[in-house]
């Protein structure tokens, strides 16, 4: 599996199954500042959180990608997505609606994209998770969890290997920025990659690994 992020919670998710080479694409974003997709981004699956500019820039992405943007099981050219419904405040959704995460499974990786998620997991919420190899986990504050709350989500989830999205990228005012989450974790900060490899065998077995990524 090949993992790059874009921005926000915008991830470009590469894997070859047993029916082909696959791309996912997570959360694509319009254009904000100086944060804008490539205009060659082409994708074979795209998932969208919910309804909004930084999540669902459909126009941004390139062929006839297959669309999921709510809870529901899904297979695409031998990878899975599983849907499952969330909401997107403290308040049961009566303010900024609902949130949908994503289970992807495929080159035996099960990761898990948490969208714009603000509040603790409940026990509903996690049926369909089991295993988690990756979480993508917002850290950002705002409209999704800050550096503490995410530390909790972790602790509910316990993955293998842990990538902070939707924070603080240059040109950006709204979010707080990843160095937060590292301190509430009370790890070191990673070198950041330009994109993430992983196969199922090279998963950590006993220790959590924190992979940052840079901007591609």
């Amino acid at each position: 599996m090949i993992i790059t992020w874009h921005g926000y919670s915008c991830f470009k998710i590469q894997e070859k199954t047993r029916d082909a080479e696959v791309t996912l694409l997570t959360d694509p974003f319009e254009s904000d500042g100086d944060l804008k997709l490539p205009r060659s981004l082409a994708a074979d699956i795209v998932t969208v959180s919910h309804d909004h500019a930084h999540h669902n820039n459909l126009g941004a992405v390139s062929g006839e990608p297959f669309v999921i943007d709510g809870p529901g099981e899904y297979e695409v050219k031998g990878m899975f997505v599983t849907g499952v419904s969330t909401f997107h405040d403290m308040v049961e959704g009566k303010e900024k609606g609902l949130n949908t995460m994503y289970y992807i499974t495929a080159g035996g990786i099960h990761a898990v994209h948490l969208g714009d998620l603000k509040h603790p997991l409940e026990d509903r919420h996690m049926e369909e998770f089991h295993n988690i190899d990756i979480l993508f986990v917002p850290v950002g504050g705002g409209d999704v969890l800050n550096a503490k709350q995410a530390v909790e989500i972790v602790g509910q989830l316990e993955p293998r290997i842990i990538i902070p999205m939707h924070y603080r990228t240059p040109g950006m005012k709204d979010l707080d920025g990843v160095d937060a989450f590292f301190k509430a974790m009370g790890v070191s900060k990673p070198e950041p990659l330009p994109k993430f490899k992983i196969t199922d065998k090279d998963l950590p077995q006993e220790k959590t690994q924190i992979v940052l990524l840079d901007l591609a």
